[in-house]
């Protein structure tokens, strides 16, 4: 492979208007939003001083993106994506100037920064399944892996320098600054994809059974699939046993005795790893062993994750981290790509919310896991042996698959997995 592959395929951004739109409105949302995320828990602390309700916030905030992201899978299969979309980011983006103006009021409301929050983790987990079902329909097959890494880029660069931009906002003009200029961020998304085509789903007529029903053929689809069903299970064993963010504060002052910058630079390593690996995924779009390569990137993940484990010194974990990050984001990249493209569009909206609703949730149980873990045998042996259980999770999923194995984003989408190319 040349050198000039590994470069981030544009492609989509060329050859699709629609797809420009999306990546235009996203690349905005993610900036801003980042605003919004400090801002909020600043907020929260400073009307009560209490990093339990700060804490609190932020649950009932990701139960409420949990089911919008459920709720979401369903309706992005009956209605046009498209109208999805839009209605809930204007709705999105009335909240947050109602967050503005409570921060601005004299004498803020606690009790309005619960309720927005509820209503944007909702009305967020609507519109989010409806988008991800969408990118299939702007873009070519073959260019999926490409258009992922082209939304993870922009998602990583605002993970590096949102919260600094944040701060540094909140510090001067003050928090309601940060959720007006968020909530502009959502009027100018909906103003780019207002001229996206209709994306209605196909035999969209011919899915309006219960909810709930709709939802478990969903789950079906999943569980016979072996590439859908396996890029799903292989990625809980990533998130729950090798996630090892919570402990970040011990570690850092404890095992690195390097105190509060520390700990700023291990939060900070695995998005640097995950940027620079999605400016060199050009790869992705082309390799044969798709499968496989995914396979190979939560690997990475995890073995860098038990060598952070052992590092001992901070430069050395600081580089492990890293390099987790440059797998996790790979991985990312691949497991969105073969998910859309092993999946029928009339079904996109379902599994999607699915995969959405295992990262949100995945994130939560493994940062919880590491800290009881951490209890029992420390926090270096926590992250330790939680790297060690996604290996061998990972490699058993591998023997266990094989249509995971030999799945393609070069060949034809079935039920079992595709052929290699390499064979014909």
């Amino acid at each position: 492979m040349r050198l000039g592959e590994l470069v981030i395929d544009v492609k989509p951004l060329r050859t699709s208007a629609g797809y420009r739109l999306v990546f235009g409105a996203q690349t905005l949302t993610v900036l801003t939003t980042a605003l919004t995320n400090v801002a909020i828990n600043l907020h929260v602390y400073q009307l009560t001083g209490s990093s339990v309700q700060v804490g609190l916030v932020g649950l009932v905030f990701g139960l409420a993106l949990l089911g919008g992201l459920l709720a979401g899978g369903v309706l992005a299969d009956r209605m046009d994506r498209r109208r999805l979309v839009l209605s809930t980011r204007a709705v999105v983006a009335v909240v947050l100037a109602g967050l503005a103006i409570n921060a601005a009021s004299p004498s803020p409301l606690l009790w309005f920064v619960y309720v927005a929050a509820v209503l944007a983790g909702g009305i967020n987990g609507l519109g989010g399944s409806a988008l991800m079902a969408a990118i299939p329909a702007l873009v070519d097959a073959k260019q999926l892996a490409a258009a992922g890494a082209l939304l993870t880029t922009t998602s990583q660069f605002g993970a590096m320098v949102g919260p600094t931009i944040a701060g540094l906002v909140a510090a001067g003009p003050g928090v309601a600054v940060c959720f007006a200029v968020d909530a502009l961020g959502y009027v100018a998304g909906v103003v780019l994809m207002w001229f996206l085509p209709p994306l209605r789903p196909a035999d969209a007529d011919a899915s309006q059974q219960h909810p709930l029903r709709s939802l478990v053929e969903g789950l079906k689809f999943v569980r016979r699939n072996q590439v859908v069903g396996g890029l799903l299970l292989i990625d809980v064993w990533a998130m729950v046993f090798a996630m090892p963010y919570a402990l970040f504060p011990q570690l850092g002052t404890e095992v690195f005795g390097g105190g509060p910058t520390a700990v700023g630079l291990l939060y900070t390593a695995p998005a640097v790893g995950a940027f620079l690996g999605a400016l060199g995924s050009g790869w992705t779009g082309r390799v044969r062993h798709s499968g496989r390569a995914l396979i190979a990137s939560v690997l990475v993940w995890g073995l860098a994750i038990t060598c952070f484990g052992l590092s001992g010194q901070l430069w050395i974990g600081l580089l492990f981290l890293a390099l987790a990050g440059l797998g996790d984001t790979t991985s990312e990249i691949l497991r969105r790509a073969l998910l859309q493209h092993y999946t029928p569009d009339n079904l996109q909206g379902r599994v999607g919310s699915l995969w959405l609703a295992q990262a949100t949730s995945g994130t939560a149980v493994g940062n919880a896991e590491a800290g009881f873990a951490a209890r029992l045998i420390g926090a270096p042996g926590a992250v330790v042996a939680g790297g060690v259980v996604c290996v061998l999770g990972v490699c058993l999923v591998a023997a266990t698959m094989p249509g995971l194995r030999r799945a393609s984003l070069l060949s034809p989408a079935d039920e079992d997995g595709a052929e290699d190319l390499a064979k014909h």
